[in-house]
């Protein structure tokens, strides 16, 4: 019994000392232009987004991020810097932006712009738990 009490005990340490196996979900909602922040199921940060502005589109669906870069200039829009880029589904990303004072309506070509200073928030988190233990999930 001892044995077994010891064994539970060692257990039970190494599993509370591992970091959370909480995955990250990334919810933006195109219909209030906000994205929420889950770590597990805990509500962890809530920012102001822009999503695709009349005339282009932001995809719905839920998505795990494919590739990250610190920077990335777009092939697409004259080279437009896009800092914390975040590639979820081909051509599209969440990224920061010099706009910030779009966020909050629909302003983008399509992507999810950030405030930077959020981008990076957002990023060292998704880099802290890996781009597999975090999904997109984009919504009307």
């Amino acid at each position: 019994m001892l044995r077994f009490t010891a064994f539970a005990v060692a257990f039970l340490g190494l599993v509370l000392a591992r970091p959370a196996d909480a995955a990250v979900t990334v919810r933006i909602s195109k219909a209030e232009q906000v994205m929420r922040v889950y770590v597990g199921e805990q509500l962890t940060y809530q920012f102001k987004v822009s999503t695709a502005a009349k005339g282009y589109k932001t995809p719905l669906g839920n998505y795990s991020i494919k590739r990250m870069h610190t920077m990335w200039y777009s092939r697409k829009y004259d080279n437009a810097p896009m800092p914390y880029a975040m590639f979820f589904t081909e051509g599209w990303a969440v990224h920061g932006t010099t706009s910030i004072g779009a966020l909050g309506r629909p302003a983008s070509h399509g992507c999810i712009r950030l405030h930077p200073a959020n981008a990076k928030t957002l990023f060292r988190l998704v880099s802290s738990y890996g781009k597999a233990s975090t999904r997109i999930v984009v919504t009307g």
